[in-house]
């Protein structure tokens, strides 16, 4: 008869001395995608979501439980995401970086989400309906007892650059004077017909950061109405012909640089969200793909949104430079002794 074995017990090597003790700033999971059903009134709806999960890790520890990452999400998933009315993935991202934080021993956990997910909405004319696709974000980092927060859209337009159109209504002006058109008939002839110039397809991105203790819960869709407002003209995936007319006007009469259109998300979030404290952290973020040139162009600001609000109400200059990283991974408030 042999003799009976002990079972064997792994080792726990990511518990053990590294060779070289130094502090890991983020060891994590990328590119995790889940599929996630949302109950929503109008029925069930599906989300396509990527993740990141990432904690620190101190320089007595070897490694990560790399399993315990996917344990937490698809276990947040299940507690709060199903069932739910609506998908907010920063209070999604929120818990699952405090669980992740909790089951890895870590004093720091951050998690993103992007989230691709259709609406539908009518063209502005035909009235038929269109589906879609935005991108909603969600980041939050957790560490004992503390949180952060940011949720996130991102939404495509049409601008129209002003430049161009003031150089063409300039030489308009010219050809018609000289054709015997007086002043008075010409302002009249440029308010009827907009006049042309070159488009760019732009990709606007906003972000509001909450702090732990606000109880604000933005609606993503209010979100992307302030980035497709800050464009020239919303587009859309289906149109008649009486729609693409629509959609080309609004745009010419309304020619927006990329600088215009990151003050105008700015603008937006100051008028349409006074509820927010001046705590908050926004990013306002344009990139738009250029039709003349090989190259595109960008622009953003970033910062708190305190100094935002002296600059338009106040007129006060207040550059600030607090970028996402600086605010999301600020430590927990210092308590005074």
């Amino acid at each position: 008869m042999s003799a009976s074995k002990t079972p064997h017990t792994a080792p726990d090597v990511q518990a053990q001395q590294p060779e070289l003790p130094v502090s890991l700033s983020r060891v994590g999971v990328t590119g995790v995608e889940k599929v996630v059903r949302i109950s929503t009134p109008a029925g069930d709806q599906l989300f396509m979501a990527k993740l990141e999960c990432f904690v620190d890790l101190g320089p007595e520890q070897k490694g990560a439980h790399m399993s315990r990452f996917e344990e937490t999400v698809n276990d947040v998933i299940n507690e709060v995401v199903l069932g739910a009315t609506h998908f907010r993935a920063e209070r999604v991202a929120e818990r699952i970086a405090t669980l992740v934080r909790e089951r890895q021993g870590a004093s720091r956990a951050e998690v993103l989400i992007e989230a691709r997910y259709p609406e539908h909405k009518p063209a502005p004319v035909s009235g038929i309906e269109t589906q879609e696709i935005y991108t909603l974000l969600g980041s939050a980092v957790a560490y004992e007892g503390h949180s952060r927060r940011i949720i996130g859209v991102q939404a495509q337009g049409m601008t129209a650059c002003p430049c161009a159109q003031q150089i063409i209504a300039g030489n308009a002006r010219e050809a018609l004077q000289e054709d015997g058109f007086n002043n008075d008939e010409i302002d009249r002839v440029f308010a009827a017909v907009p006049v042309a110039t070159h488009n760019q397809r732009g990709l606007g991105t906003l972000h509001v950061g909450l702090p732990m203790d606000s109880d604000v819960e933005l609606d993503a869709r209010l979100l992307l109405d302030i980035v497709e407002d800050s464009m020239s003209s919303e587009i859309y995936e289906m149109m008649k012909r009486t729609d693409e007319a629509s959609v080309v006007e609004k745009a010419h009469r309304r020619p927006r640089f990329v600088e215009d259109c990151v003050r105008e998300m700015i603008g937006g979030v100051v008028e349409r969200l006074p509820q927010l404290d001046d705590s908050c952290w926004i990013s306002s973020r344009q990139e738009n793909l250029e039709t003349i040139h090989q190259h595109n162009v960008a622009a953003e600001r970033h910062g708190l949104l305190g100094d935002m609000r002296k600059e338009i109400l106040d007129e006060e200059p207040c550059i600030s430079t607090l970028t996402r990283e600086a605010w999301l991974l600020d430590g927990p408030p210092q308590q005074s002794a």
